[in-house]
């Protein structure tokens, strides 16, 4: 269908402000242009606290939302998009506290470390330490250790796709959703909608080929199911999963791909297809209804998973 008239009006605001493409200039310089993009507020919670999070390679800062009630609530491990080179809490943080408040959860939100810096696994790893933290001091945050989501969008959602991976090969934690919103799931720019979409629509395919350039130490690492989940063998057993995509992103048919893996593997999984929206619309509910809609059907899901497994929600 032809372009949501919202999301146009988005795309001519953000060609106002001028940045340059992303694989135009350094990292670096890339993160201070993202910073300058307006950022909706999102909405109040009960509490918001940060934190650094001990691991192997050094502290991880987070930050924990805490919905109104009484708790102990669930548990959702965030991770923020951003192509693994850009993006921080503050780019999260309307997204975080929507989550929070439509999921009835705490959400812990990871400040991974970012590429190139910090190539692959380094980011996959810190957000690893943080979801098992979160799961083994869930008392401190309020949280029930028994009910645990794991979701991101983009590069996020990639980190999510994998953290998934990792429980199962690692023996837990269990996980109750995988929400995965336009994740980023192989290195294959050979698709339809990699074609179809490859500049015009805010991310592009140089960009991400930019952005892989920077997250992988090689491309030895490109069949590394922890970092291209649609590379692992088996779907089998992974948690139940909800797959949001874009008519028009480049990344929409590799998320709809794994999607349907998930499903042929007996994975309660749902895939939605929002039309006429980019890559990254999620975050865009402030001024576009179907980001409504999308944030509207992650929070549901939530809700529906959290009560499947652990205690009933005593936010409800």
């Amino acid at each position: 269908m032809p372009l949501d008239p919202q999301i146009k009006q988005v795309m001519e605001a953000t060609a106002a402000l001028g940045l340059p493409a992303p694989y135009t200039v350094s990292p670096q310089e890339a993160r201070a242009n993202a910073k300058k993009r307006p950022r909706p507020a999102g909405p109040e919670v009960a509490k918001v606290e940060d934190r650094d999070i001990p691991s192997s390679d050094g502290d991880v800062p987070v930050r924990i939302y805490t919905p109104e009630g009484s708790g102990p609530f669930p548990i959702l491990a965030w991770y923020h998009g951003g192509g693994w080179v850009v993006g921080d809490l503050e780019s999260a943080d309307a997204t975080a506290r929507d989550l929070c408040v439509g999921g009835k959860c705490v959400v812990v939100s990871v400040d991974y470390r970012l590429s190139p810096e910090t190539k692959f696994p380094g980011p996959a790893d810190d957000c690893w330490a943080t979801t098992t933290w979160a799961v083994e001091n869930a008392a401190s945050i309020n949280g029930d250790a028994s009910r645990l989501a794991v979701g991101g969008d983009s590069a996020g959602g990639n980190i999510a796709a994998a953290m998934c991976l990792m429980a199962a090969d690692r023996g837990g934690p269990e996980i109750a959703l995988q929400l995965l919103i336009y994740p980023v799931t192989d290195v294959n720019f050979t698709t339809v909608s990699y074609s179809d979409n490859a500049e015009g629509f805010g991310l592009t395919k140089v960009t991400m080929e930019w952005y892989w350039k920077h997250y992988l130490a090689s491309m030895d690492d490109a069949s590394n199911p922890y970092a291209a989940p649609l590379q692992a063998k088996s779907l089998a057993g992974q948690p139940p999963a909800l797959v949001i995509t874009a008519e028009y992103d480049p990344l929409r048919d590799e998320g709809e791909a794994y999607a349907k893996r998930l499903s042929e593997a007996g994975v309660a999984t749902t895939a939605t297809r929002y039309d006429g929206v980019i890559h990254g619309f999620f975050n865009m509910n402030a001024v576009v209804d179907k980001s409504q809609q999308a944030v509207d059907e992650a929070s549901a899901a939530l809700r529906s998973a959290f009560a499947k497994s652990g205690a009933p929600n005593t936010a409800d």
